[in-house]
């Protein structure tokens, strides 16, 4: 049974829909190697949520626009390179027969990740679909933990934020869904803590999911 009507589910995708972070973890030490540059367990950590432009700054320096863009572009194409033909392997437990089973509600994909990516995931993991409306870190100009990116999908759902329930998986996601004053459901793929959520779920299998989300209602 869907949620009730006049709410929204709202998707980061890193994460949430695919646990493609240990693949983005290794793709990032091997594009840093190009460059001489080791990369350390607190780098890995500080990049969970973030957009491409923040993360080879953090990485490199504050380079020229044209290189970063460079940069990023190159990062993520090693990475789809990586995962290409294995997407199913890393959905997230459950996220496909979640997805059908709410398949009337609406639902909103927005993701700081890369349009590139976005589109590969939605793609090869036959999720596309299910989302009516897909924001990616480009139509934003301020990346989480802005909630600019959250604000966006509920306008285009055409529901108000706090009638959202966003699903995340990183602290930077979780300040951007607070900000927004939507719902947030923590998946633990990334932390094992997800201060500031309303409920905390390992997969999308889990016993306590369905009850919450039956229990929610809209507010005016």
């Amino acid at each position: 049974m869907p949620p009730a009507q006049g709410l929204a589910l709202v998707f980061d995708m890193d994460g949430v829909l695919v646990d493609s972070n240990p693949v983005h973890a290794e793709a990032w030490t091997i594009f840093n190697r190009r460059y001489g540059l080791d990369t350390t367990g607190a780098m890995i950590e500080a990049m969970y949520g973030k957009r491409n432009d923040e993360i080879i700054r953090e990485f490199f320096g504050d380079l020229d626009p044209g290189e970063i863009a460079r940069r990023g572009a190159a990062k993520e194409a090693l990475y789809r390179e990586m995962i290409a033909g294995r997407v199913d392997q890393f959905l997230v437990p459950g996220i496909k027969p979640f997805l059908e089973r709410h398949a009337r509600s609406p639902m909103a994909l927005a993701s700081n990740a890369e349009p590139a990516n976005v589109e590969f995931i939605l793609d090869q993991g036959g999720l596309r679909p299910f989302f009516r409306v897909i924001v990616d870190g480009h139509q934003v100009r301020r990346p989480k933990p802005d909630p600019e990116i959250y604000l966006r999908a509920a306008e285009l759902l055409g529901i108000a934020p706090p009638n959202c329930i966003v699903f995340e998986d990183s602290t930077t996601g979780v300040r951007a869904a607070q900000a927004a004053r939507t719902r947030v459901v923590g998946v633990s793929t990334t932390h094992r803590h997800l201060p500031g959520t309303d409920l905390t779920i390992d997969t999308f299998g889990n016993s306590s999911l369905e009850p919450w989300l039956l229990a929610q209602t809209p507010v005016n």
